[in-house]
Parts: structure tokens; C-alpha cells; sequence
């Protein structure tokens, strides 16, 4: 017998974590079902010393990307709706594997399935790749016969995110580009180009412009204490990295960024896009309002967002519904709780979800569009402005020294 940490959900939808005793993870999950709990996460305690080395995976697991899940989960339920059985498509799903992880992650899974165990079983010993969210969905539609249609709504949710994702990362590849080719053109200026000027302005004898003694300082500081500035940038990304460690840290940056003009709209709108999107996911799939509230908690990616439905949870416990304590948070939009109290009352809340996730998909696209197209602009003439005032400053120099000779 080993000892297994596990973390699940109640059927009252609270947040269980304790010690079980079996022989793998699979008694941990039976003995979780049995206590009607939903397991969200399982790993081996360990008994400390040479036992704990020794059970130690030599490569450790890793969580699957998003791109790489949405495409495993398409394929197999692309199979599945040739009405294969579950085992002969995963074992067709090894060979459509584009990396040798993933197959051996699908081989795992088609031992554990041939063993006798459930897809959501055999997902809960892969749990670092498959999110809590995925394995719940996937053990509903295996309660309710309706794997296939479960893993196509996975797989559409999957790449929607992927695709939000990518959107957002191609927006920002050019002003990137921009702002670190900016930046080392006004480093080579000040360091470099410059220094040639300065023996020429000592021989002549001019005092140079305030302008030019200013920016001639400012290259000697960058030449003779970079080292400096590049310890205190390493010591201010240290002291942030520890800081956002902490749920207090993150929380409380989380809350500020919200705060930014434009940025935390924008950061606002895709969070709850992601959140009307899962919800209404696990909702659809026959998930509990309070279970699924607890599994969206771990996909969010504001802490201030997650903290504020862990509050609204008690009041859904107690049968105010999802709306009411969610309109008490200013941080949820009024829209949202608008349409989440449309959905309550006409009985069709994950459908309105799913309506509300296109909406704010649709809203975060559009405020990235106006974004991007605002900010190149703006970092162009910025970045330009700071490159001309630097030659002006030479220009401004060498006039003086002319003046001086003549």
C-alpha cells in the first residue's frame, strides 16, 4: 500500500484535500467516487528518503500545450464518431501522435483503458497534461454516454482559446519587434556614436549645449555602470517574481492591473470570455453549478477574478443563484450579470454563457484591432522622437563649435 495526497470536490461543492492508502491511483479515484467526491488532483505522498528517490519520475511529467490538447481531443472524438470502440482509438490515436511525449502519454492511457479503467480515470493519472476541468467533462459524458459529443465540445472550446491566443501573440510581434530594435539603436547612439563625437568637443574648448551635456552624460552612465543597471533590473525582476509568488502578491496585482486604462478592459474582456466559456462548457456536460464553479476557478488568469467567484460560491450554496452575488462585485460587468440572470430565470443558463463568451470574444478582438493599430503608430513617432532628440543634441554641439572657430 503507498500513501496519496489527492485534492477533490464534495458533492456539496466543497474543496476536500487529505491522505488516502491504496495500491495506485486508481484505488485513490475509486475510493474518492465512493465518498462521492470528484478528484481534481492525485500524487503520491511519498515516504521521504530513499523510497521518495527512488518512486521519483527520472523526466517529469509536463502539462500539455494548448494547441497540442486541442488536437489530441479533436482526433479522438473525430474517431469515437466513426464508432470505433474507446480502445481501438486510442490505439490509432498513438500513431497520429505528431510528438514522441504525446505518445507515449496516448500509449498510458490505452494501457490503463485495456486494464479496465475509465478514459477519466486513466486521465487522473495523467493529471499535470489534462486540466481538472477536462477530466470532469470527460468523466460526465462517460456517466452520461456522450464521450464523442463531449470531446467535440472540448475540442471547439480548446481551439477557440488557442485561437484567441494566437491572435493576440501575432498583434503584438511587430510592436515587439519595434520597441527592442528602438532600443538598440538609442544604446548604439549613446555608447557608441557619441563617444567619437566627444574628443572633438573637449579640443575645441566650447561648453556644449545643456541639452548635449545632458545626453553625453547619460551615455557615459550607460557605458561605465551597465553592469549596475543590469543587477538592479535582475534584483527588481527577483523581488516581483517572489512577490507575485505569494496569492496575496498576485492578488494584489492582479486587482491594480484591472485598473489600467485600455489594458485591464482588454484583460477584463478575455477573462471573462474564458470564464462564460467554461462555465457554460461544464454546465452543458452535466457538471454542478458549484463543481464547475470550482473547476473555473483553476483555468482563470486573474487571481482578483477567481477571488471573486470563490465569494459569490457560498451564495450560490445557499440557493441566491449566480447572478445576484456576482452583481455585489464591481469587478464583474454589468452585462455578464445581466445575461447570467436572463439564463437563470429562463433555465437556460449555460446556453447564455456560451452566447456571452462570443460576445466578449468578439469585444476583446475588436479592442486588440483598435489597440494594436493605435499603438504602432504611437511607438513609431515616440521611439523616432527620442532618436532625433538625440542627434539634435550632436547637431546643436557641433554648432557651437563651428560658431567658436569662426
Amino acid at each position: 500500500m503507498a500513501s496519496f495526497r489527492y485534492k477533490s470536490v464534495s458533492d456539496s461543492g466543497e474543496v476536500v484535500q487529505g491522505t488516502l492508502e491504496a495500491l495506485d491511483q486508481s484505488g485513490v479515484v475509486s475510493q474518492l467516487h465512493l465518498m462521492g467526491h470528484t478528484p481534481l488532483r492525485i500524487e503520491a505522498a511519498g515516504g521521504g528518503g530513499l523510497q521518495e528517490l527512488l518512486n521519483r519520475e527520472i523526466v517529469p511529467a509536463r502539462t500539455a500545450a494548448g494547441g497540442e490538447l486541442a488536437t489530441l481531443t479533436r482526433k479522438l472524438a473525430t474517431l469515437l464518431r466513426a464508432e470505433l470502440p474507446l480502445d481501438r482509438a486510442l490505439e490509432l490515436l498513438t500513431d497520429l501522435c505528431e510528438t514522441a511525449a504525446s505518445k507515449r502519454m496516448v500509449a498510458r492511457l490505452l494501457t490503463a483503458i485495456r486494464g479496465g479503467s475509465t478514459l477519466a480515470d486513466a486521465l487522473d493519472k495523467e493529471a499535470r497534461a489534462f486540466p481538472s476541468y477536462y477530466r470532469s467533462m470527460v468523466r460526465a459524458g462517460e456517466a452520461g454516454a456522450s464521450l464523442e459529443a463531449v470531446l467535440t465540445r472540448l475540442a471547439d472550446f480548446l481551439e477557440r482559446a488557442q485561437q484567441v491566443r494566437a491572435q493576440l501573440r501575432s498583434a503584438l510581434i511587430y510592436p515587439a519587434f519595434l520597441l527592442v530594435t528602438a532600443g538598440v539603436s538609442l544604446v548604439i547612439l549613446l555608447t557608441v556614436v557619441l563617444p567619437a563625437f566627444q574628443p572633438m568637443f573637449e579640443d575645441a574648448g566650447a561648453d556644449l549645449p545643456v541639452v548635449t551635456r545632458a545626453v553625453v552624460s547619460l551615455g557615459a552612465f550607460l557605458r561605465e555602470a551597465w553592469w549596475a543597471i543590469v543587477v538592479g533590473l535582475l534584483a527588481l525582476a527577483l523581488a516581483l517574481r517572489l512577490h507575485l509568488g505569494t496569492p496575496a502578491g498576485r492578488l494584489w496585482w492582479h486587482a491594480r492591473v484591472l485598473k489600467v486604462p485600455v489594458l485591464g478592459a482588454l484583460w477584463l474582456k478575455g477573462d471573462v470570455a474564458r470564464f462564460a466559456r467554461t462555465l457554460g462548457t461544464l454546465l452543458a456536460n452535466g457538471v454542478a453549478l458549484l463543481t464547475a464553479l470550482k473547476l473555473v476557478r483553476e483555468v482563470m488568469g486573474n487571481a482578483a477574478l477567481a477571488e471573486g467567484i470563490a465569494a459569490a460560491e457560498p451564495d450560490v450554496q445557499a440557493g441566491r443563484g449566480l447572478a445576484a452575488p456576482l452583481g455585489e462585485n464591481p469587478l464583474f460587468p454589468s452585462l455578464l450579470v445581466q445575461l447570467i440572470r436572463v439564463g437563470e430565470e429562463s433555465g437556460r443558463l449555460e446556453d447564455m454563457l456560451l452566447k456571452l463568451a462570443e460576445i466578449y470574444d468578439q469585444q476583446s478582438e475588436e479592442t486588440t484591432r483598435r489597440l494594436m493599430a493605435l499603438l504602432v503608430p504611437v511607438l513609431t513617432l515616440g521611439l523616432g522622437g527620442l532618436i532625433a532628440f538625440i542627434v539634435a543634441s550632436v547637431l546643436f554641439a557641433l554648432f557651437s563649435v563651428n560658431e567658436l572657430v569662426l
